[in-house]
Parts: C-alpha cells; structure tokens; sequence
C-alpha cells in the first residue's frame, strides 16, 4: 500500500498515531498490544527519510517516538482529552444519581441533559473544587 502524505499531513499522522496507541496502551502494563506497538514503530522510522531525524530514537532494535517527540506538546493534547472527558463522564454520573434520588426517569434524555449542563458549567467555573464526598 502507498500513500501519499505532505511533511506536514506526516507530521499529523504521527501525532495520531502516538496519541493513539498511547490511548491503548499506556495503562496496560506488561500486557500491551504490540500490533499497535509496531505500526507506531514502523511510521516512526520514516521520519529520518521524511527529513524528521529529531522525532524518532531506536530502542535496541525497536524505533520509538523520540524524547524530544513525547515533551513536545503531545501530552497536553492527550491531558486536554483525558480532562473533557473526565467531567463529562462525572457530570453524567452526577445527573444520574440526581435523577434516581428524586425517582425520576434517568431515560428522560431532557432532564438529564439539563442536569449534566449544570454540572459541566459548575466543573468549568470551578473544576473539583467544590465536590465534597460524605463518608
């Protein structure tokens, strides 16, 4: 298979695909997918012939993302995401507690989706701050 890519569409591509195996992998310790693993490691050691030498390191035999690669910036794009999704899953979980307690209908798409935007404008205002847990 060929695809043609410009530096800069290349470039993206890598960001995606760090971005996603490091959403497949990251939190599985030992046990990885290493198809995922390889696909990175396989793009990865384009860049050098893609005049991008500085993103890609060898590991032993392995090419990997470069130090310089995972410190530039692709971490904040990944704990932007981790962040969202985050409040939107408590939000959620939030209103629907809320609604069982007043023995509403938790299926009732309008109340919940009301009651999950107060608590996505209270996490914007305040992010956690604000959240006590009575034990």
């Amino acid at each position: 298979m060929n695809i043609t890519l410009s530096k800069k569409q290349f470039r993206r591509l890598l960001d995606m695909t760090y971005i996603g195996n490091w959403v497949l992998n990251a939190m599985r310790g030992d046990d990885r997918l290493t198809d995922y693993d390889e696909v990175e490691s396989l793009l990865f050691g384009l860049c050098e012939k893609n005049g991008m030498p500085a993103l890609y390191e060898r590991s032993g035999s392995e090419v990997i993302p470069s130090r310089a690669f995972a410190e530039g910036g692709i971490h904040e794009a990944i704990m932007d995401y981790e962040d969202t999704v985050f409040f939107e899953i408590l939000a959620e979980e939030l209103a629907r507690r809320d609604l069982e307690q007043e023995a509403a209908d938790s299926d009732d798409v309008e109340r919940l989706n009301e009651r999950i935007s107060v608590y996505i404008d209270e996490f914007e205002r305040n992010g956690t701050n604000n959240l006590s847990i009575d034990v």
